[in-house]
């Protein structure tokens, strides 16, 4: 086989910050320096090239224009590459991760994200091994010179997750990310294991890359005596196209006659809400209990089982390439990259 061929796209991340010497704060620091620091790098058997998406920045800073921006590279360099790692800062990761798993669909190649905890610079710094190993990963073919990974994933403290299964849940630990309702793609130790069964193939022809997403979003997590006129202006068809809410459990909300009314109007006015469950893991299941029984009557769509990244990156997605509410409805309700 020949060797593969990798675009590494960095976008910044604690993975490639230094300590300012004056403040003690981390600040961003060009690419160049990054690869001074792992000459390891330059041993790996693959065509290694890198791409930076101007000034690198904070993942705090993230937004749908930098989504647009890695996306585009990713069809630029499509043919010329078999496969692509995103360096990304941890907090956001998984909201990039699940976007681009809606705005890249049809992939046969893998695109992996990762970063680290701790600066390239540090004696113990996870960030080596992690990009060590998501190359490794993203070039990786089978027996019929095929990428072994199709879709977005994360790569991060030898665990390789599927990007819209997948939550940070610890700002120090190594293991920073969980995939709480899904299987890991892989496992990295003395081999990379990979489990083959819980593998994302697409059933499109070629590439088809969504760039728009829509905004006009709100995250409601609900909470024991919260005011139902504090969240009024969220519900503000005008502003706010779509609201996805934190219940609890599995899906329950209290039993608020005014919330209830605040939903159903802003429904009833071509505004969608979803239902997600705060906890870490497990499903929404409206109608399960009485209170989201009430939900679903008047049209409060059933996240099922996604992660609040892929719920909101999703209807982000939906309304900025479908103008149909009921079908946006409808989508919202079926997987479409695995999410």
């Amino acid at each position: 086989m020949k060797q593969s061929r990798v675009l590494l796209i960095y976008t910044g991340g604690t993975i490639g910050m230094i300590e300012d010497p004056e403040t003690g704060a981390l600040m961003a620091f060009d690419f160049d320096h990054l690869s001074d620091q792992i000459p390891e790098l330059s041993r790996i058997n693959t065509d290694l090239k890198v791409v930076s998406l101007g000034m690198p920045i904070d993942s705090s800073d993230m937004n749908p224009e930098i989504w647009q921006d890695i996306a585009e590279v990713v069809k630029e360099n499509y043919d010329a590459f078999d496969g692509f790692v995103v360096l990304h800062g941890s907090d956001t990761m998984a909201f990039t991760a699940s976007a681009l798993s809606f705005m890249l669909q049809g992939l046969k190649k893998p695109v992996i994200l990762t970063g680290s905890q701790l600066p390239i610079g540090t004696i113990r710094t996870d960030g080596k091994e992690n990009l060590i190993t998501s190359i490794e990963i993203a070039a990786s073919k089978d027996e019929h010179n095929e990428s072994v990974i199709q879709e977005v994933a994360i790569y991060f403290e030898y665990s390789l997750y599927r990007g819209n299964r997948t939550s940070k849940v610890s700002a120090h630990a190594f293991e920073a990310f969980i995939s709480p309702n899904y299987l890991n793609l892989a496992v990295a130790g003395v081999d990379i294991k990979y489990n083959s069964s819980a593998f994302y193939h697409s059933k499109l022809n070629g590439l088809k890359v969504y760039y728009d997403m829509d905004d006009r979003v709100a995250l409601m997590k609900i909470f024991p005596g919260f005011s139902t006129k504090v969240y009024k202006s969220m519900f503000d068809i005008n502003l706010v196209k779509a609201v996805v809410i934190e219940s609890f459990g599995a899906g329950n909300v209290p039993n608020n006659t005014d919330f209830y009314n605040m939903l159903k109007s802003y429904i009833d006015l071509g505004g969608i809400v979803i239902n997600i469950t705060q906890c870490s893991s497990g499903s929404v299941s409206q109608g399960k209990y009485a209170n989201s029984t009430a939900l679903k009557e008047i049209g409060v769509v059933s996240g099922g089982d996604m992660t609040t990244e892929a719920a909101i990156t999703k209807i982000m997605h939906l309304l900025g390439n479908y103008s149909d509410t009921e079908e946006i409805k409808r989508l919202m309700q079926v997987s479409l990259v695995g999410e």
